[in-house]
């Protein structure tokens, strides 16, 4: 399971203190920001996986895949 990428310029992981957010760093994880506040449709992000152009998430709520580095989400199944 990773709850954390590396994707060249900028990491992303799952927050911390509360898993249905992701945060992302652009100095190699000293400083982390929101980018993406949580929704109830997708629930609690499990694991990050990185396949090609697309960050694929399993979450409570189902598989959800960002194109733009995970700013939206989008429903791929259950």
């Amino acid at each position: 399971m990773s709850q954390m990428l590396d994707l060249g310029k900028e990491m992303i992981r799952i927050c911390a203190s509360d898993s249905g957010k992701i945060e992302y760093s652009t100095n190699n994880g000293r400083n982390w920001y929101a980018r993406f506040n949580g929704s109830s449709s997708i629930g609690e992000f499990e694991d990050l996986i990185d396949k090609d152009n697309e960050i694929i998430a399993m979450t409570t709520k189902g598989t959800f895949y960002s194109t733009n580095a995970g700013r939206n989400w989008y429903f791929r199944s259950r």
